[in-house]
C-alpha cells in the first residue's frame, strides 16, 4: 500500500526577508509602476484588436495607443500576443507566496486551492476586460494558446507543490502517490477554470468566489480530508494497547487526516478491551 501524502512543510527562506527598509519600499514601487505600464499597453492592445483585428494590428500601433516608445513595449512584453495578459506573471508570484507562507497545520491540497484563487481574484478585479479578453481568446488561436500556456504554468507550480508534500523516502514500485499529487492539482485547476469561464459567459457577474468555493468542496470531496485519504483506509486508525500489571496503557497511532470521531471512536473501543 502507498503511504499518505505528508503534510509537513520544509522551513522556506521568505523572498521578502532578503529586502528591508528603503529597498524594500522602492521594489514595490518599482513593481507596481511596471505593473501600470502593463496595463496600459494591454489596454491598448485589446482597444485595436477589438477595433480593427488582431492580425492587422502592430506593436508600433499598440505602442503608439499607449503613449510610448517601440523599446517601451519590448521592455514588458516579447510579442502582442502577450500583451494582453498583463497580471500572470505578478499574479503566479502571489499564487508561490500563498504556498511559501502556508500555515504548518494546512493540508497542502487546501494550500493549492487557496493558491489558486489568486488567480480568480486577478480576473474579478476587472470584470470588463476580463470578459473582453475572454471574447478576444475565443476568437484569436494566437491568444487562445498563449493563455492554454499561462494555465500550464500554474498547473505546474501546484503539482510541483503536492509533489513536494510526498514522502519521498516511502516511494516503491506501484506507489500511486505522486500520480496522484498531479491528479490532485490538475482536478484544482479544472474546477477553477470551470467557474472562470462560467462567469464570464454570464458577463462577469454573480459570486464567483462562492462558485468557486462550492468547486473546491466538490474536488475534496472527490478526494477526501487529504491526498491519502484518496485511498481506501482502514476502518478505524492504527492503535495498539499494552498492558503493564494491573493496569493497562492505551498506545494509538493514527493518521494526522484522520476523523475525529474516528479516534475518539478508536479509542473507546480500545479503552473498553
Amino acid at each position: 500500500m502507498s503511504q499518505p501524502l505528508k503534510a509537513t512543510r520544509t522551513p522556506r527562506t521568505n523572498r521578502s526577508n532578503s529586502s528591508t527598509g528603503s529597498g524594500s519600499t522602492g521594489n514595490r514601487r518599482a513593481s507596481a509602476q511596471r505593473l501600470t505600464m502593463r496595463r496600459k499597453l494591454a489596454a491598448a492592445a485589446m482597444e485595436l484588436f477589438a477595433t480593427q483585428g488582431y492580425e492587422a494590428t502592430t506593436v508600433d500601433e499598440i505602442a503608439a495607443r499607449a503613449g510610448v516608445a517601440r523599446r517601451t513595449f519590448f521592455r514588458h512584453f516579447r510579442s502582442k500576443e502577450e500583451a494582453i495578459f498583463p497580471d500572470h506573471d505578478d499574479t503566479l508570484v502571489r499564487a508561490a507566496d500563498v504556498l511559501d507562507a502556508a500555515p504548518p497545520h494546512e493540508h497542502p491540497l487546501d494550500t493549492v486551492c487557496r493558491g489558486i484563487k489568486e488567480v480568480m481574484r486577478m480576473y474579478a478585479a476587472a470584470p470588463a476586460v476580463s470578459v473582453e479578453r475572454y471574447r478576444l481568446t475565443r476568437e484569436v488561436p494566437a491568444l487562445r494558446e498563449r493563455e492554454i500556456a499561462s494555465v500550464a504554468r500554474y498547473e505546474r507550480l501546484f503539482t510541483r507543490y503536492l509533489l513536494g508534500h510526498f514522502d519521498e523516502g516511502a516511494h516503491h514500485d506501484g506507489d500511486d502517490d505522486p500520480l496522484l499529487a498531479e491528479v490532485a492539482a490538475s482536478a484544482v485547476v479544472t474546477a477553477h477554470n470551470h467557474v472562470l469561464r462560467r462567469w464570464l459567459r454570464a458577463g462577469g457577474v454573480g459570486d464567483v468566489e462562492g462558485q468557486l468555493d462550492h468547486a473546491f468542496d466538490i474536488v475534496r470531496q472527490t478526494f477526501g480530508t487529504g491526498i491519502g485519504a484518496a485511498r481506501p483506509v482502514p476502518t478505524r486508525p492504527a492503535a495498539t494497547v499494552s498492558a503493564k500489571g494491573e493496569e493497562d496503557v492505551v498506545v494509538m497511532v493514527a493518521r494526522t487526516d484522520a476523523p475525529l470521531d474516528e479516534v475518539m471512536r478508536t479509542i473507546e473501543q480500545a479503552l473498553k478491551r
